[in-house]
């Protein structure tokens, strides 16, 4: 084959140190669209951000050449630089590690509308709740002590 043809779609969650409530609403728009733009300049597809005071989830599309580790990293340190310096949050500070799970490109529109109604969403169902069955779904092994 002449070329490379891909369909790479992520999921990524990634919470506030401490899960604490850093993302008033006014903030959190800018946030979000500072990642998409984080994403966009990495040559990425920022697909939807969203999220609520204390987590973000992005969908995104990557290319063959992104390392996961490296984009995560980027969108986390740039944007926690841009929290410092435009909103002036000088305690903020994204917690460790993060978690990513791949999807197929016919259920983007479901997990875009997930993502961008994270709020509603939440008014039902805690992070907690949410995030270990991500983890299930995903057949992803964890130990509980390492989660929050």
């Amino acid at each position: 084959m002449a070329s490379t043809h891909l369909s790479l779609h992520y999921h990524l969650v990634f919470s506030t140190k401490n899960r604490e409530q850093w993302l008033s609403p006014t903030h959190r728009q800018r946030v979000h669209e500072y990642i998409g733009g984080t994403i966009r300049n990495m040559n990425g597809i920022a697909h939807a951000v969203g999220g609520t005071g204390d987590h973000v989830h992005v969908a995104a599309g990557l290319r063959a050449t992104h390392c996961l580790a490296d984009v995560m990293r980027e969108i986390k340190s740039e944007s926690s630089r841009w929290i410092h310096e435009e909103l002036r949050l000088a305690g903020f500070a994204w917690q460790e590690g993060y978690g990513a799970f791949t999807f197929a490109a016919r259920d983007l529109e479901s997990v875009r509308a997930y993502v961008l109604d994270q709020e509603e969403h939440h008014r039902v169902k805690t992070f907690q709740e949410e995030y270990v069955a991500m983890l299930k779904r995903g057949m992803v092994e964890y130990d509980e002590r390492y989660l929050w």
